[in-house]
């Protein structure tokens, strides 16, 4: 996708060094930030300089790959993918890529690891984009049906948090079927959730729709429900940080009471889900997923552009006030439409994905 015209990944790789748009400034400054040592990569995924379950998986992949220059050994490997695992304990895709790189690396002799790292990450890149680029043509349907009855009114598509681009190598996972729908000239409107509390949607989501020339419009969190009561809402699509074999959807807080607005106005609610983010190995979301308890600090500040131009955090709650941060819920299946793969929409259940994906299904 574009920033001020130029053509960009999140993640990419210039003269054996690896670039990624750190994402903490934005919307306010574009910052590009080199990573080398192992430190780096770690810093990088727990402090949310990138973030999204997708990218995650490939800045770890990267992350392996630059360690493997350094030391190709069988306990350096194990090391380093220890260390990365431990950074986010959420998102699935991050333990899905350090397992392709074990499984690909530990095939072969030391002396070819390098090499086959940096081409086995590259390849997971490659293949998170096209994964994207599918489940945006097959959303581009859903949105296709639902243009065709309101005529020349635009399609409304409601967000939450950003599973954009920005969140992955490109194209984005809920978004994708949004900008494949706005490239076609199909008219299209995103209210796009703030996101509390580090405000992706407010400061990732509508700042790459801008870029992209996509109309939307910034809401609260809490006005999605006064939107779907009124019709204003045609379909809801958000991205996913884990999902279980039995379609149960872990993402961002806050997705699990949009899902239930959607249900009781009945607006579709839809997930945006890249095969890499399914965990066959778990059927319950609500007791199996590990939900990550962020510092308090980002419920209690908000960061964004002080009166002199810089960028700094406000205290926004009393001294004294502690504060509670999950970073992620779990939205039960029954609530789910459908789940937006990159081989077609399923439906969410154990027996919808095993059919979607009979070649991954754990025995």
């Amino acid at each position: 996708m574009k920033v001020g015209g130029r053509a960009y990944r999140s993640i990419w790789v210039e003269n054996e060094e690896v670039h990624i748009i750190d994402q903490r400034w934005l919307p306010h400054e574009f910052r590009v930030a080199t990573l080398s040592t192992l430190e780096d990569f770690q810093t990088a995924i727990r402090d949310m300089w990138v973030r999204g379950a997708p990218l995650i998986g490939a800045t770890a992949a990267w992350g392996v790959a630059q360690a493997m220059m350094r030391d190709a050994s069988d306990s350096h490997l194990n090391e380093v993918s220890e260390a990365l695992l431990e950074t986010r304990p959420t998102a699935v895709n991050l333990r899905w890529a350090l397992d392709e790189m074990q499984t690909t690396l530990k095939a072969l002799p030391e002396s070819e690891r390098a090499d086959s790292a940096r081409r086995k990450a590259a390849a997971i890149c490659d293949e998170d984009v096209e994964i994207n680029r599918m489940i945006g043509e097959h959303g581009l349907a859903l949105i296709k049906e639902i243009a065709a009855d309101k005529g020349d009114e635009p399609v409304n598509v409601l967000t939450h948090c950003n599973a954009g681009w920005i969140a992955t190598v490109d194209w984005g996972t809920a978004t994708s079927p949004i900008y494949q729908a706005h490239d076609a000239g199909i008219p299209v409107h995103v209210f796009v959730d703030e996101t509390r509390p580090r405000n992706q949607g407010a400061q990732l989501t509508a700042w790459e729709l801008g870029e992209h020339g996509v109309s939307h419009d910034l809401i609260v969190d809490n006005a999605g429900g006064h939107l779907m009561q009124h019709g204003e809402v045609d379909l809801v699509i958000t991205g996913t940080d884990r999902t279980t074999a039995a379609g149960d959807v872990c993402n961002k807080i806050g997705t699990y009471l949009k899902a239930l607005a959607a249900h009781d106005n009945g607006v579709p609610f839809y997930v945006a889900l890249p095969s890499p983010t399914i965990d066959w190995t778990l059927q319950d979301g609500l007791s199996g997923v590990p939900i990550e308890e962020r510092n308090e600090r980002e419920v209690t500040h908000v960061q964004g552009r002080l009166p002199d131009g810089s960028i700094g955090d406000i205290l926004i709650s009393p001294n004294r006030t502690g504060a509670r941060n999950p970073a992620f819920d779990v939205t039960p299946a029954r609530l789910v439409t459908g789940l937006i793969t990159e081989r077609g929409v399923s439906e969410a259940s154990a027996k919808g994905l095993a059919a979607m994906f009979p070649d991954r299904v754990c025995a």
